[in-house]
């Protein structure tokens, strides 16, 4: 079982899994038996994680993790609904992490979907309408000062927004951690290209 970590413990851990990332370092993670009989028990993962739904973000494989050791919440767009929030909570109550990470990403297919209904007025079902609703203040936000990249600029502020609101204005079960200084909430942004996470903090 991994060792209690501090925020900046499980931090430093996440940036160097990226550089191994980047240096196409074999992944070493522990799957075996007996890890697996380990992690049965009960799990301690190092960092919680709202990252978005795309197949080509992977965060136990951009950070060199494995079993159990990341707490991972995704959707469309890396937003914050209610079932997001509900989960990081229930990760740092429950589970004790002491990191969050919001992660978006280069060419988010989510945030181009809202930025097409918001300047484009383009209609989509209403179950996917309820998934990118919560972007949609990041896109107008953005949007007069940023017309040549709008996906992109609006993804990044949108993990701004997200990181926020957890700091700011979330529940007494995300801000007493962090006012004690167990807790530390992060924004980031992976470039596909590249391979790269960009740390906002």
């Amino acid at each position: 079982m991994t060792p209690l970590l501090t925020p900046d413990d499980a931090l430093a851990l996440l940036k160097d899994g990226n550089r191994r990332f980047l240096d196409d370092a074999p992944l070493a993670v522990h799957g075996d038996r007996m890890s697996r009989l380990r992690m049965a028990a009960a799990q301690r993962p190092i960092a919680a994680y709202l990252s978005c739904s795309d197949s080509r973000v992977a965060p136990e494989l951009l950070f060199g993790r494995g079993l159990g050791e990341l707490f991972i919440v995704r959707n469309a767009g890396n937003s914050l609904c209610s079932t997001a929030l509900g989960s990081l909570e229930f990760a740092v109550t429950v589970l004790g992490v002491p990191l969050i990470v919001v992660m978006g990403h280069e060419n988010c297919g989510a945030v181009r979907a809202a930025v097409s209904v918001v300047k484009e007025h383009y209609g989509y079902s209403a179950n996917i309408s309820k998934v990118l609703q919560p972007l949609y203040p990041a896109i107008m936000e953005v949007g007069e000062d940023c017309q040549h990249d709008l996906v992109n600029a609006a993804a990044r502020h949108n993990v701004h927004r997200v990181v926020r609101e957890l700091r700011e204005e979330a529940s007494p079960a995300l801000r007493r951690p962090q006012e004690h200084g167990v807790l530390k909430i992060v924004g980031a942004f992976y470039d596909l290209a590249s391979g790269a996470v960009h740390w906002f903090d």
